[in-house]
């Protein structure tokens, strides 16, 4: 029931805040601030004191019918992937409240309701064993997030909107389109029409179904991550959207299609993913590089932190693609490396738009003088986004190309190039910031009392990253594991053949998808061999 807590505190405290708009106009920030501290404290106490039985890797499960002559039922899962991505989601909340309460003087009461919302759909995404309810928070996400954009943004912010919404509305379709595919054909097969993801795992799919749907459902995980060339609705949005609408983008939405990949892509079409995976990676590849070039030439400081996502999460479409846990565990430390240093970037822009109202880095300057404080934060985010030893994303990409290596030598040495260029752009962000001569800005003050409590935590977990991540890499160890199950090889006895591919229902043997397995396995052998 805990589960279902966490979506309903959000849900309710995002009417609250609303409703107490009329009662005091400071009213809804502090409604909207306990109701992220909750959650955030909830999940805390589950990661704390549940363990993972030694047969399962799920923590908690939830489940009652809702529609049940469609197959459909409120359904709600918790493992080690999913446990990580919610602290990750009410740490970034909670920071993305307390960047809101000078910056936002306008309609307080709506923006914290579709903050609190949006941090809600995300909770369920990161939840949802249906696959009906999935699609259902997915599109929650969406329309919270086009207001907070479209009416707290820059002057650009309608146009931005408009671009955030049809891009991942019209992958989202797709996706949707995928999903029927998926419950008409186990219906089909086995008598029962079920959104179950449990249920849908064990799909028998032809290779062509399988390849279409795969692609149904990477539309909406690769655009949402996103991926060259589905990436030019990222750059307007966080550029033209709020501080903590930045954050929430790049913190937490992003994250949502690498989530996607790992939780659907990677179980339910084992088989196609192998055939994809050579272009998979050879696409994040290009985005590594290629968000690191453009990212070089911007001035505007939103759009440069901006193309540097796109860069990162090229190292996650390398790693999902490599199937193999060393990779996979690189993948979970970028996406909770990532939304901490690459979020920290963005509050950074948001304080110095605060202080002088420019993104623009040609009319910035001289600040380590005038703000040390300011200076040694934004030293360490810099650091971190680099990819420095010492740091959580050094450990997140260290990670991804030893597991890469094993699967594309070649694809890794470019991979590594995105690394050297990650150093150029994140150097020129202190050189033309801080440290180069710019204009003069009289009445520019360093982080006051609350601005540094937004900015240490931040700090302090990349450096928990960095020195100790064990924590998270036994956590997220049992569901990598299981995600990597149908990638594992066949283990053939005397009495009869056996497949780790699918979890059987009980000791019968599919033979039509024992072969599809075999085959899957022997076509990943030669992926992994063909450098």
């Amino acid at each position: 029931m805990i589960l279902v807590w966490l979506i309903v505190i959000l849900m309710a405290g995002g009417l609250l805040a609303w409703l107490s708009k009329k009662l005091n106009p400071e009213l809804p920030r502090w409604v909207a601030l306990a109701a992220v501290l909750l959650d955030l404290i909830l999940i805390v106490y589950v990661w704390i004191t549940l363990k993972a039985p030694a047969d399962s890797a799920w923590l908690l499960r939830y489940e009652v019918p809702w529609i049940p002559q469609w197959g459909v039922s409120f359904s709600l899962a918790l493992d080690g992937l999913s446990l990580l991505m919610l602290v990750l989601t009410f740490f970034l909340g909670l920071l993305a409240v307390l960047i809101s309460w000078k910056e936002i003087k306008n309609k307080t009461g709506f923006f914290h309701f579709n903050l609190l919302w949006v941090l809600a759909g995300i909770t369920g995404v990161f939840l949802t064993m249906d696959l009906f309810l999935f699609y259902f928070f997915w599109e929650v996400m969406l329309i919270p997030m086009y207001f907070l954009i479209g009416v707290w943004g820059h002057e650009n912010r309608t146009y931005a909107a408009y671009k955030f919404f049809l891009f991942t509305q019209a992958s989202g379709l797709l996706m949707l389109l995928a999903i029927l595919g998926l419950y008409f054909i186990y219906g089909s097969e086995t008598g029962t029409y079920t959104f179950n993801y449990f249920d849908l795992l064990n799909t028998p799919l032809a290779p062509a179904a399988a390849r279409l749907l795969m692609f149904g459902f990477l539309a909406a995980f690769l655009v949402k991550l996103p991926v060259v060339p589905f990436h030019s609705w990222l750059p307007d949005a966080h550029s033209q959207a709020p501080t903590a609408g930045s954050l929430i983008l790049a913190g937490l939405l992003l994250k949502t299609g690498a989530y996607g990949l790992l939780r659907f892509v990677l179980p339910l079409f084992p088989t196609a993913t192998v055939e994809f995976a050579p272009w998979a990676m050879l696409l994040g590849v290009i985005g590594i590089i290629y968000g690191a070039v453009v990212a070089y030439s911007q001035t505007d400081l939103k759009r440069l932190v901006a193309y540097t996502s796109v860069s990162h999460m090229g190292f996650v479409i390398l790693g999902v693609f490599a199937f193999n846990e060393w990779a996979l565990q690189g993948v979970v430390m970028q996406m909770i490396a990532h939304g901490l240093s690459t979020g920290a970037l963005f509050i950074l822009a948001g304080f110095l738009y605060e202080r002088i109202h420019t993104r623009d880095i040609t009319q910035m300057g001289g600040f380590w003088a005038k703000a040390p404080k300011m200076g040694v934060i934004a030293l360490v985010f810099v650091m971190a986004s680099l990819g420095l030893p010492g740091l959580g994303n050094f450990i997140a990409e260290f990670l991804t190309l030893v597991g890469s290596w094993q699967a594309n030598n070649w694809l890794t040495v470019f991979a590594t190039i995105g690394i050297v260029m990650a150093t150029a752009y994140s150097l020129r962000i202190m050189q033309k910031v801080f440290y180069e001569p710019g204009p003069q800005h009289e009445s520019f003050r360093d982080l006051n009392f609350r601005e540094m409590l937004i900015a240490v935590p931040m700090v302090l977990g990349l450096l928990w990253l960095g020195l100790y991540p064990q924590p998270i890499l036994n956590t997220a160890k049992p569901s990598i594991n299981e995600q990597l199950q149908a990638y594992t090889a066949p283990e053939p006895t005397i009495a009869e053949p056996k497949t780790a591919f699918h979890r059987q229902p009980d000791a019968t043997i599919d033979i039509n998808q024992l072969a599809i397995n075999q085959r899957a396995f022997s076509n990943l052998q030669i992926f992994q061999s063909s450098n």
